[in-house]
């Protein structure tokens, strides 16, 4: 595991690289009592000649910065940081895989570690990260997840003035709860629902895209909700945005970030405009939707009775995993021994 300890008197202090163990803190550690923790998720992949890539990992880094300052963490140099992230990843090579599909997850994490019960901005904290080697989220193939909807009066992820864009802890355990829930009624995950009009917000812990057919017109258009403060600014949304408008655009498709409610979706699934749906996010890469659970009603989400993924998220999730092992060269794609020392 990787450790870097700070202070605000002394900054940052030396970095190491030990192995991995538990770690020790006061019981009125600030991270315990206030929440002064947030975190990344990110991976490191061998490509065919066996050389190692991270995958957008500045992207990672940034929101990493971001989270931090929000919830008054120190900031870090992101070039450094990256640095460290390579050289760990390099000690670690023999647990990642050659094989498609396989990984090495790597989770930094930062939290407030001061002594003390008055809440205030840390004075000390801890950044490190530990790594586990992964295989692919589908082993057999695409399985298509189905949501229960959510409506704000029920349960809320995030709110407008909070911190849902953020990575931090306090985002994930309160929605435990509910999400157990639903899945004793069969649903894997929440579809996450903000606003008297129901409007789509996240699904899970996953960002969501809803592919729909232009009305009177011979065209298709892509959908996800914009980043308003309250969704999380995922690195693989990002990615479906940009080959959408790198590759479907010029094709004809329409590609938006702007508010949808679960009412346009219903209307979608009744007249036939409803193509696909799925999710995005670092473990699955996408996750195609069956079926949505919306007050009385269970909504088609397009798919049909043997499909187990729809055409754009099967293309999406080979373009990114092109990018991801090498086989597409992309500035994407970083390879670990050029990221100088």
């Amino acid at each position: 595991m990787l450790q870097i300890q700070w202070t605000s008197d002394y900054g940052w202090q030396r970095p190491r690289i030990i192995p991995y163990q538990e770690i020790s803190l006061d019981p009125t550690a600030c991270v315990f009592h206030y929440g002064f923790e947030c975190f990344e998720g990110m991976k490191a992949y061998k490509d065919s000649t066996g050389q190692i890539r991270l995958f957008r990992p500045h992207a990672n880094l940034e929101r990493f910065n971001k989270s931090a300052a929000r919830i008054a963490l120190p900031e870090f140099n992101s070039e450094e940081l990256l640095k460290l992230i390579a050289e760990f990843v390099k000690l670690e090579a023999k647990f990642i895989s050659i094989r498609p599909g396989y990984s090495l997850y790597l989770r930094p994490v930062l939290i407030g570690t001061n002594r003390g019960l008055g809440v205030s901005a840390p004075t000390s904290a801890l950044l490190y990260m530990v790594a586990s080697p992964v295989g692919p989220y589908f082993s057999a193939g695409f399985k298509p997840i189905w949501l229960e909807a959510a409506s704000s009066s029920y349960a809320t992820r995030a709110w407008p003035g909070g911190a849902g864009n953020q990575k931090i802890g306090g985002n994930y355990a309160p929605c435990i709860a509910p999400e157990k829930a639903a899945q004793g009624r069969g649903f894997q995950q929440l579809l996450w629902l903000f606003g008297d009009d129901d409007d789509i917000t996240e699904a899970g812990t996953m960002n969501l895209f809803i592919v729909l057919r232009v009305p009177g017109h011979d065209k298709f258009e892509i959908v996800t909700p914009p980043l308003d403060g309250m969704i999380l600014p995922g690195v693989t949304r990002d990615c479906v945005l940009s080959l959408a408008r790198e590759r479907l655009q010029p094709l004809g498709w329409v590609i938006s970030e702007r508010r949808i409610c679960m009412a346009e979706v219903a209307r979608a699934s009744q007249t036939g405009s409803s193509v696909e749906v799925f999710g995005t996010g670092t473990a699955a890469v996408v996750s195609p939707v069956k079926a949505i659970k919306w007050k009385e009603d269970l909504v088609d989400c397009g798919l049909a009775p043997t499909q187990n993924a729809g055409k754009v998220a099967t293309l999406m999730k080979n373009w990114i995993e092109h990018r991801q092992y090498g086989v597409e060269e992309h500035e994407w794609s970083v390879i670990v021994d050029r990221i100088s020392r």
